[in-house]
């Protein structure tokens, strides 16, 4: 019973982190949807780590693969955080978007990725059926 409560929490986090992702894009007062193109590195970010998880072996030491796979998913968790600062900052005349858009999107960055993390976190856990993953 723990493991679904942990998965409806988590499915409730991610929700709230793409909600602040739709504000950010549909509010009247910024009304560009620019930022959406983050959903992108939110589908990106989790697959080195699946891979590797696939690839390697529990050995206990350091593995080659998963250390890359952490580089990279790095990578692109700090590309979604640049995005929307470089969009709210460039053109220097006209910005892309406002930077109340790339608060909200920062916001729902923070939401989402710590879900994902949340959910690695919860598919090692023994006692969870999802540990296959």
């Amino acid at each position: 019973m723990a493991g679904i409560k942990a998965l409806v929490s988590l499915a409730f986090s991610a929700s709230i982190g793409l909600m602040f992702l739709i504000l950010a894009c549909a509010l009247p007062e910024y009304n560009n949807w620019w930022p959406f193109f983050v959903l992108i590195f939110y589908i990106l970010a989790p697959i080195p780590s699946l891979m590797a998880r696939r690839m390697s072996e529990d050995s206990g030491g350091s593995n080659p693969c998963k250390e890359l796979a952490y580089f990279l998913t790095a990578g692109l968790v700090v590309s979604a955080f640049g995005l929307p600062i470089v969009l709210a900052r460039s053109p220097s005349s006209a910005p892309v978007i406002q930077w109340g858009a790339c608060a909200l999107v920062l916001a729902g960055n923070v939401v989402t990725f710590l879900t994902i993390w949340g959910f690695f976190v919860m598919a090692d856990s023994d006692d969870v059926e999802y540990s296959m993953w």
